[in-house]
């Protein structure tokens, strides 16, 4: 291959939204993408996933993966079941990961179609899932692990290299080097400071940059995490009410249960019953005390603090557990609302004022937990309009993803500049304030790129 060879970068999808990641890299007749991930939020945006893929699935020679949530990895069924036949590489905690969200993410398509399908709130005659939990199944044969920290040889004159992201377990930047340039890819970075991971690796050189920017345009509060979910719970707990915890099943609910194991052992918070009703987050758990060294609690540590939580196991416990009285709290997905088992619990709890919904992460727009954030106090959920009247709180300082002064100071320590940076995965908004920051701090060349525009590097 000419190592000179013009090289192309398309933005398939997280440019002008927050999810969707999915970045086309070609030169020389190969052709390989960065992330796969699911569009979710507004319906305009989930229509995406039903489309046909901007290119034929079966002229992509490889996928590289930079972590396992679903806006990353969740539409890689689907691709495969369409015709992609070449090799998926990710770090090996994201691929086990994936083996939890994608089968999980199947199952619950094929829940959702026979649920729309047997109460006939499907605008279609016979509503069809995305993809299966068969077809996840058969993705996660296609996946190869590669190390952080060694670079590997893609394909001829292309090169992969994985730095740490922070963020979830196993997420990873990725660089990709073809054709005489130097890409790389943020994927979502983690905080500096975080309570489970350690932080992002340095910026490496690169010639261009694809940037993320969920919190672009805001900062986290300067609050201490434990202090803040305090001060949520133990009113409701003292009330004798229920807090109905949506939460991310990876990173997400195994933060809280962090907090709220030391909340209760050090008496802050009565020592109420504390419940992880999703079997993705329970299963993750379990990775986290598989992968230590990963993160950074000890295996003792993980064995204490996971403890605090009683697994719900089966659809009939989860069932039951929607009949029984507070104080308790209840930690299931999703954590954005979106489906799952945290459904039926809002139904149940949330009609009562002596109860509160804790949004712990990112609400993205046009998902129930945006609404909720946003004030409105009735959802759609199981084809009828739910009331809400329990107390909605959302954490202001619970987040995987680093906040505009972090991202700021992370980009600025770079010992050179990138050619080009191109800002994605964030609201409009929240993108275009981090692409001026880069402009007129850094003094960079910078661009928000539009949905599935293709740049000559």
């Amino acid at each position: 291959m000419n190592p000179t060879a013009d090289v192309t970068l398309q933005f398939l999808g997280a440019a002008g939204t927050v999810t969707g990641s999915r970045y086309l890299v070609e030169s020389a007749g190969t052709r390989l993408l960065v992330d796969c991930g699911l569009f979710q939020g507004y319906k305009v945006l989930r229509e995406r996933n039903r489309r046909p893929f901007p290119v034929e699935p079966e002229t992509l020679d490889a996928v590289v993966l930079t972590h396992a949530h679903l806006d990353h990895s969740g539409y890689l069924p689907k691709l495969i079941r369409e015709g992609f036949r070449g090799e998926v590489f990710c770090t090996a905690p994201t691929r086990s990961l994936c083996s939890l969200l994608l089968p999980d993410s199947g199952r619950l398509l094929e829940e959702e179609a026979r649920y729309a399908a047997a109460k006939g709130y499907s605008k279609h005659e016979r509503p069809e899932p995305l993809y299966t939990e068969e077809d996840a199944r058969a993705a996660l044969r296609r996946f190869k692990p590669v190390a952080f920290d060694a670079p590997i040889k893609l394909f001829e004159g292309w090169t992969l290299r994985y730095v740490r992201a922070g963020h979830i377990l196993g997420a990873a930047q990725a660089t990709i080097e073809v054709g005489g340039s130097r890409l790389h890819f943020t994927g979502d970075l983690g905080r500096p400071v975080d309570a489970l991971l350690p932080p992002p690796s340095p910026l490496p050189d690169c010639d261009v940059l694809v940037c993320e920017s969920t919190y672009g345009d805001r900062q986290h509060p300067a609050i201490d995490a434990e202090a803040e979910l305090a001060a949520a719970v133990g009113p409701v707990l003292r009330r004798g009410g229920v807090v109905v915890v949506p939460a991310f099943a990876v990173g997400r609910a195994q933060e809280l249960l962090l907090h709220l194991a030391r909340l209760q052992e050090n008496g802050v918070i009565a020592p109420v019953p504390v419940y992880l009703n999703s079997p993705m987050a329970a299963s993750a758990t379990e990775l986290y005390r598989s992968n230590v060294g990963e993160h950074r609690l000890t295996r003792e540590e993980c064995d204490r603090i996971f403890a605090i939580a009683t697994v719900v196991d089966g659809v009939e416990a989860s069932k039951a557990l929607n009949r029984q009285h507070g104080p308790m709290i209840i930690v299931s997905a999703s954590g954005m609302l979106t489906g799952g088992r945290v459904l039926h619990h809002v139904v149940a709890f949330g009609g009562d004022r002596r109860n509160a919904i804790l949004l712990s992460g990112y609400q993205a727009g046009g998902t129930r937990g945006a609404a909720l954030r946003d004030g409105k106090r009735s959802l759609r959920m199981f084809g009828r309009d739910v009331a809400i009247e329990a107390e909605v709180i959302q954490l202001g300082s619970f987040s995987a993803h680093v906040d505009a002064p972090e991202m700021m100071a992370w980009l600025g320590a770079a010992h050179t500049a990138p050619r080009m940076t191109y800002v994605t995965h964030g609201e409009p908004a929240a993108a275009d304030a981090l692409r001026l920051r880069i402009q007129n701090e850094l003094h960079w060349p910078v661009r928000v790129p539009d949905q599935e525009e293709r740049v000559l590097l």
